[in-house]
């Protein structure tokens, strides 16, 4: 489980490509290295993924075909870099909204807006997501918890403050990228809830 904080961008330093499975590795700087273990998660890029091996500073990952057909991880390439979270632990801050890493799809960015200390970037969703894509709440947008502004259809906005530029990579991006979406799970809940009990009185 992950809180959409990310802890910083780093980037990918090996790619092997097998078939049916991309081998990848992130460099990590000393704090978010220590105390890592093969087993543990990490969120890469938003995506929940487990770390095979450590190599100096490099963390090493698997991606199988549902990750990759599913996500932005098959198609990044070497020195790209990608948001890093740790996984969250007992007691840590909850500054973000809980999420799993469990990626439901990809948005693509139709638009940027750059103003004084903002960036506001504007993406198109399958239509299959918009019931969960609500006013003022939330999504994870390649692991990072934003509010969603201004809605309409597959269209929706986040606005991005200086702090969040410099720590995703969202300070970068460009119109027509695509990045991981995750819904979050509480609205998902309550939305199919309701279609359900609506349902029933059909």
């Amino acid at each position: 489980m992950f809180t959409g904080i990310v802890q910083g961008h780093y980037p990918i330093t090996h790619i092997e490509e097998k078939s049916g499975l991309r081998r990848f590795s992130v460099s990590l700087p000393s704090e978010l290295h220590a105390g890592l273990q093969p087993g543990a998660s990490v969120a890469v890029a938003g995506v929940c993924l487990t770390v095979t091996h450590l190599d100096g500073g490099d963390v090493w990952f698997d991606a199988m075909d549902e990750t990759l057909k599913k996500t932005t991880i098959g198609t990044l390439a070497m020195r790209d870099t990608v948001n890093v979270e740790r996984s969250y632990k007992i007691g840590d801050e909850l500054g973000g909204h809980i999420v799993s890493g469990h990626v439901d799809g990809m948005a693509q960015i139709v638009a940027v807006e750059e103003r004084p200390n903002n960036r506001s970037i504007t993406f198109r969703v399958d239509a299959a997501l918009v019931p969960y894509i609500l006013p003022k709440g939330f999504v994870a947008l390649d692991g990072c918890s934003l509010t969603v502004v201004d809605p309409v259809d597959t269209i929706f906005t986040v606005h991005l403050i200086p702090e969040t530029l410099r720590l995703t990579t969202f300070g970068s991006r460009k119109v027509g990228e695509r990045v991981n979406l995750e819904i979050d799970r509480q609205t998902q809940a309550i939305v199919d809830t309701v279609k359900r009990v609506l349902r029933n009185y059909e």
